[in-house]
């Protein structure tokens, strides 16, 4: 099957390239030179890239339409921890997942997976929402938010 780039892959594209629990956004993209460092491997930036490109996607296209006419929230991210797992070469297919693992009041668990046929790196943030005034204070998740996290499998409160 052909890797399609730069599009959500749908749950079919997604196992038939090595992702066997399909995820709510997958994009695809390819290894290139400029993201290598001195010894050929991709550079470490260039993973926090792939993960934060794929997550801004994540959530424009799947979290914020369920603010509908709320104002928009100021998206941080609180703490992440990245893995890595195997390197990646030069011109290597690759797909970026991400996924909502839990929620709570105004924050949600978010795991990003690199996959190049095998798992290449996986990260785990925290994303706090802050009211869009720039107070600092913390904006509650629409239920409309919380309940499409718990259809797609989400556990409340963690």
């Amino acid at each position: 099957m052909i890797l399609r780039y730069h599009t959500p892959l749908t749950p079919d594209e997604q196992r038939a390239h090595g992702i066997a629990e399909p995820q709510s956004l997958a994009i695809a993209d390819k290894v290139r030179f400029s993201e290598l460092d001195a010894n050929n491997h991709v550079n470490n930036k260039s993973y926090m890239t792939w993960f934060e490109t794929v997550r801004v996607r994540h959530f424009n296209g799947i979290c914020m339409p369920c603010y509908g006419d709320l104002p928009k929230p100021r998206l941080l991210v609180r703490s992440l921890n990245l893995r890595f797992v195997r390197e990646m070469l030069m011109d290597e297919d690759y797909i970026t997942t991400a996924h909502v693992t839990g929620f709570r009041t105004t924050s949600y668990s978010l795991r990003q997976e690199i996959w190049a046929g095998d798992l290449r790196a996986y990260m785990d943030a925290i994303m706090v929402m802050q009211r869009p005034d720039g107070s600092g204070e913390r904006y509650p998740l629409p239920p409309a938010l919380t309940a499409m996290f718990a259809d797609l499998g989400a556990v409340a409160g963690e």
